[in-house]
């Protein structure tokens, strides 16, 4: 089990492992948030406490990115419908990565929607 937490602690999110590798994405939040997502099922991921995160929806409303209520880290986000599989805890929230080692896969979430390492 890994866990990721935000700066003041307020937030914790639990995995059941540590990512093997890391997405970092060049959308307009995204790139603005300097998130690395690790991507998880919905039902692996041990949520905060409600009422900790506020969560931020825009465009096409798919998806909420939620930050920390007292310090402002985005923690994770989530599908809104629950139509996505997979959900994404911030992994540079988590404690003990190898940032030397870790494989990060840039995906270019501005322009063509694929991964650029394939």
């Amino acid at each position: 089990m890994i866990e990721a937490a935000c700066h003041c602690g307020a937030v914790k999110l639990t995995a059941p492992d540590a990512p093997k590798a890391v997405t970092e994405c060049n959308c307009s939040i995204c790139r603005r948030l300097a998130a690395r997502w690790a991507y998880y099922k919905p039902s692996e991921v041990g949520l905060p406490r409600a009422g900790s995160t506020q969560p931020y929806v825009w465009g096409d409303r798919m998806l909420a990115f939620h930050r920390c209520r007292t310090c402002g880290v985005t923690t994770h986000w989530q599908s809104l419908d629950g139509a996505q599989e997979r959900m994404a805890i911030n992994s540079r929230l988590m404690d003990g990565i190898d940032w030397l080692t870790m494989p990060v896969r840039h995906f270019d979430g501005a322009d063509t929607w694929k991964y650029l390492d394939e």
